[in-house]
């Protein structure tokens, strides 16, 4: 029996552990994949409030260790369910039961891929997903943006503004995101779209990505050289084997606003999984805190026999609340 399950332990599920083993609380974090989540994947992060830079291996590291160092319990597990019993939680992974008072859902949302050959080793070395995190290192380069939607356009124009070149690669006749927007990241001079096109293939040396194998609607195959590629073609949250716990809204992110509180009594929300408009390490790690503390407020009250109740400040209706 344990005060808090935390599902997920990436920056937001590994700060919600540290914030509730300071608290004095009992904390396990169950996590399906590699601990420290998507983070792992990024040779050099620049824009973690403490560190000039650091790779997202040794940061993930840095967050496990203190997790650990402070009492929490991680365990690699996949969950499948979760149901309520009376005051406790018995939360499913891997064919065993584990039972807690609390739930802080942290299961993150991984970025769409094109899923070819050879993707996932190029992932951090040429291949990236986020400008604001990576866009800095292709200052001066030629880089490819691929995709068309909102999510693309806004990729592109942070790049747009340090790149020397900049490809949008778009499977479609045009950009499907915001007009405006898009008619006007066109303008750049440094900016051009290659409409009718998909990434079949990419071709890389021993430092890294060199460059697109594409093919448009006509059959016809070229060859992009870049000295890196931005996928935007969308997040994918992990929200499935909770969608009977909580609300989630038409993307699959769980509802739930700044105080992380999923109004279901003792299920709380961090990161990346929950409705937000920015989603970054530093804002992850601040989901984390806040349900932690809100967590172990609900446990001291549940352990009192006054359990708070809680307000999900995303929904509307009182029957979800």
């Amino acid at each position: 029996m344990y005060d808090i399950l935390v599902v997920g332990a990436g920056p937001a599920g590994l700060t919600a552990a540290i914030y509730a083993a300071r608290a004095g609380k009992s904390v396990i974090v169950l996590e399906k994949s590699n601990f420290g989540g998507q983070i792992t994947f990024s040779p050099k992060i620049e824009n973690y409030p403490g560190f000039e830079q650091i790779s997202g291996n040794e940061l993930a590291d840095r967050m496990v260790s203190q997790a650990l160092g402070l009492g929490a319990e991680i365990e690699p597990a996949e969950v499948t369910g979760i149901r309520k019993e009376g005051y406790k939680y018995i939360t499913t992974a891997d064919g065993q039961d584990y039972e807690s008072y609390a739930v802080i859902l942290a299961t993150g949302a991984a970025h769409r891929r094109l899923g070819l050959e050879g993707e996932e080793a190029l992932i951090g070395n040429g291949i990236s997903f986020c400008a604001v995190c990576d866009g800095a290192f292709y200052a001066g380069k030629k880089v490819a943006v691929i995709g068309g939607g909102n999510s693309a356009i806004v990729e592109a124009n942070l790049l747009a503004e340090s790149a020397a070149e900049l490809i949008i690669v778009q499977n479609l006749a045009t950009l499907t995101g915001e007009k405006t927007v898009g008619d006007a990241l066109l303008a750049k001079e440094n900016v051009k779209a290659i409409f009718n096109t998909v990434v079949v293939g990419y071709e890389s040396d021993a430092k890294g990505l060199t460059a697109l194998k594409l093919r448009n609607t006509d059959g016809e195959e070229s060859v992009l050289k870049v000295d890196g590629a931005f996928i935007a073609i969308g997040l994918a949250p992990a929200n499935g084997p909770f969608e009977k716990n909580v609300a989630l809204d038409e993307r699959g992110y769980i509802l739930a606003g700044e105080n992380c509180d999923c109004g279901r009594g003792g299920i709380f929300v961090a990161g990346d999984c929950r409705t937000k408009a920015i989603r970054q390490i530093s804002t992850a790690a601040a989901d984390g805190a806040v349900a932690a503390l809100a967590a172990c407020n609900y446990v001291d009250g549940v352990i009192a026999g006054n359990p708070p109740v809680g307000r999900n400040t995303m929904l509307e209706d009182d029957d979800e609340k």
